[in-house]
């Protein structure tokens, strides 16, 4: 049985995670996390319940921590973990470059998973997405729309930008040269390097990204929907079991463990 410790217990992912880790037999809830003055009604989850992480880990010295809160939180996290020896998988969006090459510094000597999205049919999609591009070959533009709830921060959504990445690898192109994230005003003819990605925001949509290959007569679209949560949370669990079996090394994703 694995120990897990939530991250933001009372958050729409944290809570999400701490049910789905209550109800999995290879599970044990060994604690929470929430801010000061927000731990009202988690005594219920009967475990551990601390607005200090350090206090958490000295109690449960192998437990995964899964956190999905935000950049500098995480960072902050997987250092902590770090200090402690456990092991910690990361779902949290809107992470940078200069973030993300910390994570992977630290994943030298300590176990760190991360993946801005943990849901399996992503996953597949980054697998089978080169072989497309490949296939249709350059007369094909590629754009992508993405779709969240109101309440998101980041933009593009991080799924978005693997995705939009993971097409440009699939030219040849580096991504930063060719991305387009904004259009607006009399911008003249489009680009044949140029990869669009445009964000809509509004009302509960728990995450849709649709894929466009515009070509000479015909135009394929490939769409992902997430209709829930737990579609995520059931990933980063599947990752916390996966993960404490593995050595340091190098920064986990989805695609290691699949």
């Amino acid at each position: 049985m694995t120990d897990v410790i939530i991250m933001g217990a009372k958050g729409r992912m944290g809570a999400t995670l701490a049910a789905l880790a209550k109800a999995d037999e290879e599970l044990n809830l060994a604690g929470v996390t929430e801010r000061s003055g927000n731990t009202d009604g988690l005594e219920l989850l009967d475990c551990l319940v601390s607005d200090k992480l350090e206090e958490l880990l000295k109690a449960a010295p192998r437990a995964v921590v899964v956190d999905f809160t935000a950049p500098e939180a995480s960072l902050k996290m997987a250092e902590i973990a770090g200090k402690h020896g456990n092991p910690a998988v990361i779902g949290t969006t809107g992470l940078d470059k200069a973030q993300q090459a910390v994570l992977a510094e630290a994943a030298k000597k300590q176990l760190l998973f991360w993946a801005p999205n943990m849901s399996v049919g992503v996953n597949v999609l980054l697998k089978i997405l080169p072989e497309l591009v490949k296939a249709l070959g350059p007369a094909y533009d590629m754009e992508m729309v993405e779709t969240h709830h109101k309440m998101k921060k980041d933009a593009p959504s991080g799924t978005a930008l693997k995705l939009a990445q993971c097409l440009a690898e699939a030219r040849g192109w580096d991504y930063d040269e060719v991305k387009q994230h904004c259009r607006d005003g009399i911008i003249g003819a489009r680009p044949k390097n140029e990869i669009g990605v445009q964000t809509l925001r509004g009302g509960d949509v728990v995450g849709d990204h649709t894929m466009f290959f515009f070509g000479p007569g015909e135009r394929i679209e490939v769409t992902h929907r997430a209709h829930s949560r737990e579609t995520f949370a059931q990933g980063a669990l599947r990752a916390a079991k996966w993960l404490s079996a593995q050595k340091p090394g190098r920064l986990y994703t989805m695609q290691d463990m699949f």
